[in-house]
């Protein structure tokens, strides 16, 4: 499938946030090719307190300053990475994270990747594909099961290791907004979206 154009990711991010619903996250590696939809997402805009672009930049966040279409993955709590889609046009500091998808491709790869969690392993309730709900229904568990780490941010999503196709199409009555996880500042916006009713959203 077509991967999607810059055009996509210079817009508004609480638009693409949205839009990203339901899009596919394609990552190569090696002859594996892995795959998921994109089911719940996080918008973080430059006049956000929540945001890491909200001091301006630094080493860690420059990414997030760049042109849209790139991707962002930082390090948090000693121990996880999250994986963030940069969005608007180059200076702007805003991006999205991708905070759970539904594995298509792939799975056993990112079996592999996140073997030794006890969710995946004692866990064997399946969501109705048939995939184990708790393999990517996280952005620490989404970026440890495509293997992505802070040697991965920066990465352009139009060339062909890491990138974003179409998917399927979600009705605008099948998006859910509420309000973001894990933050302690702009807790009431409303700026978590995901796909209504998805076993792999991270939490209803």
């Amino acid at each position: 499938m077509r991967t999607l154009p810059r055009s996509f990711y210079t817009r508004n991010t609480l638009i693409v946030a949205k839009e990203l619903l339901g899009k596919i996250l394609v990552r190569k590696i090696g002859k594996s090719q892995l795959a998921g939809i994109i089911v719940e997402t996080e918008a973080y805009l430059h006049n956000d307190p929540a945001s890491h672009s909200y001091r301006g930049i630094t080493e860690r966040t420059k990414v997030m300053f760049g042109n849209g279409g790139h991707l962002y993955v930082y390090f948090t709590y000693g121990m996880h990475h999250c994986a963030n889609i940069v969005t608007q046009k180059e200076g702007r500091g805003e991006a999205v994270l991708l905070r759970a998808v539904e594995p298509i491709d792939g799975i056993d790869v990112m079996m592999k990747n996140r073997s030794g969690r006890n969710e995946i392993n004692n866990d064997r309730h399946l969501s109705d594909t048939g995939h184990l709900k708790n393999l990517t229904n996280g952005p620490a568990k989404l970026a440890q099961s495509f293997g992505l780490s802070r040697n991965e941010s920066g990465t352009d999503l139009l060339e062909n290791k890491i990138y974003l196709t179409e998917g399927i199409a979600v009705p605008k009555s099948q998006i859910i907004s509420t309000t973001r996880i894990g933050i302690n500042v702009a807790t009431e916006k409303k700026w978590r979206f995901y796909i209504k009713g998805n076993v792999c959203v991270s939490k209803p």
